[in-house]
This record gives structure tokens, sequence and C-alpha cells, in this order.
């Protein structure tokens, strides 16, 4: 069934003739870029935006990607700190920066002739999502939903055609580690990326720090409470994370979950 639908993905994406494709490196958008690639060949455009806000391993791994499979890279850089109203952290902080970052892939794709489609799915439709609202005010293209491909079909597939996203965890964008009204600054959001890539370091694929003040709440899957409980590598955790500039580290015994910043909102 999802090969059906990946059929049909290509032919939506080949009805706009040239595209240009935001390119996060997520799994979403790795499998519509390379469908994008199938369909239109150069006529299709990586379009990725480079800011405080993205881990610097996860823009690494889109240049490589990009240069292994010979795909066609454009980069823009995103100052999401500079636009008015987001550092303040409110409930639509993502509508704020996704209308800034998808006006420039516009801007781009006019320049090219071209449309712009990004990599939402099936499945998102149920968090508490305001970005979708910015990319539908814009115009994108969503392919995949309108394919009517989920996330575990995306999955499947990018196994299929061997790209390394297939098993990849979902990593929202740093200011998601923020609880809303909490200021996003420069140095918070390094303070999140250096505990998260410490905890990548340690093994740990599926995790979130978030940042309360000066406090490290860690998400991590109920299967790895056991490990990250043993007494080394507390105290290596507790140590690197002070090093960091957390002055608390705690475990989040409810576990991992996406979204979880959300759970407030009324």
């Amino acid at each position: 069934m999802s090969t059906e639908k990946y059929e049909k993905l290509k032919e939506i994406i080949a009805s706009y003739k040239k595209v240009v494709v935001a390119f996060s490196g997520g799994v979403d958008s790795t499998l519509l870029l390379y469908a994008a690639n199938e369909a239109l060949g150069e006529d299709a455009i990586a379009a990725t935006a480079v800011s405080v806000l993205f881990p610097q391993w996860e823009s690494d791994e889109t240049f490589e990607f990009c240069k292994k499979h010979n795909f066609k890279q454009v980069v823009t850089e995103a100052k999401p700190l500079e636009i008015e109203g987001f550092k303040e952290n409110p409930p639509e902080r993502c509508y704020i920066c996704k209308k800034g970052i998808f006006k420039s892939f516009l801007d781009l794709a006019d320049e090219q002739g071209a449309v712009v489609i990004e990599g939402s799915n099936m499945d998102d439709e149920g968090d508490y999502r305001p970005g979708l609202k910015a990319i539908a005010e814009l115009g994108v293209k969503s392919p995949l939903k309108e394919a009517g491909l989920y996330k575990d079909e995306i999955r499947s597939l990018s196994k299929m055609f061997g790209l390394p996203t297939w098993d990849k965890p979902s990593y929202a964008c740093l200011a998601s580690r923020f609880p809303y009204g909490e200021t996003i600054t420069r140095e918070k959001l390094s303070m999140v990326e250096q505990a998260e890539v410490f905890l990548m370091d340690k093994g740990y694929r599926k995790m979130r720090v978030r940042i309360h003040g000066n406090v490290a709440r860690v998400e991590l899957p109920e299967e790895d409470f056991d490990s990250f409980m043993k007494p080394e590598l507390r105290r290596e955790v507790t140590d690197r994370f002070k090093e960091i500039g957390f002055s608390y580290t705690a475990l989040d015994i409810t576990g991992y979950r996406t979204g979880s910043m959300n759970e407030v909102i009324e």
C-alpha cells in the first residue's frame, strides 16, 4: 500500500514542474527530497535553514546527504531571535518562526520559478502545531499529506530506499525544549544543544533535555531509566551539565514523549 502512495507522491511532485524542498534532515523531509529528485531530477532543490535553533550536527547531516546523492542544496541563514515576538516564547512561537523561515524559501522559489513543498504527514494533525497554520497561510504544499502517507509508512519506504533516516528519532527545533513564557536566548539554546549532544554520545538516541531556568529536565524512554540511574553515569551527567550551566538535573519519570511542553496548554 505504501508503495502505491509513494508513486502517488511522485506524481503530485511532478505536477509542480519545479520544487524547492524544505529540507531539515528529518525522516519526513529526507524522503520528500529523495522522491522529489526521483520525480524531477535537477528541478528539485533542497532548501536548508541554519540557525541557533538547529543543532550543528543535524545541519551537517543535510550537507552530507545532499553531497552523497548529488542533490542541489541552497542554505539560508535564519535569525529567529531577531523576529519580533519570538524570543518571548509565546504559545504561537512556532508560527512566528515558521513564517519567517518559509518566507525565505518562497523568495528562493520565486527566483527559481518553483513551488515550495514541505514534509508534514498524516500524523501531524494531533499535537498542537501552530507552524502548520503558517504553512497553510503561505500556500506551501505538503505532498506527503496529500498522498496520504503516515509516519510508519514513511519510515518503511525510507528503509526500502536505504535512506539513513529511516529509524532516526524525531528532533524538533531546540526552542521546543523551553516552557512557553521562558525567554529564549542564544546561551540557553547552546546549553540545551550541548547537553543533548552529551547524552547522544552516551548512546541515548531518543531523549529530550528540557530547560526550566537553571534546571535540566531529562526525558528518556522508560527502558533507559535503569542505565541512566547507574551511579557512575549519574555523576558524569551531573558534572557535565553543571559545566554547561545547569545547577540541577532531573529525570522526568513520565518518560520521553514529543510535544511535552504542549501539555500545559488549555
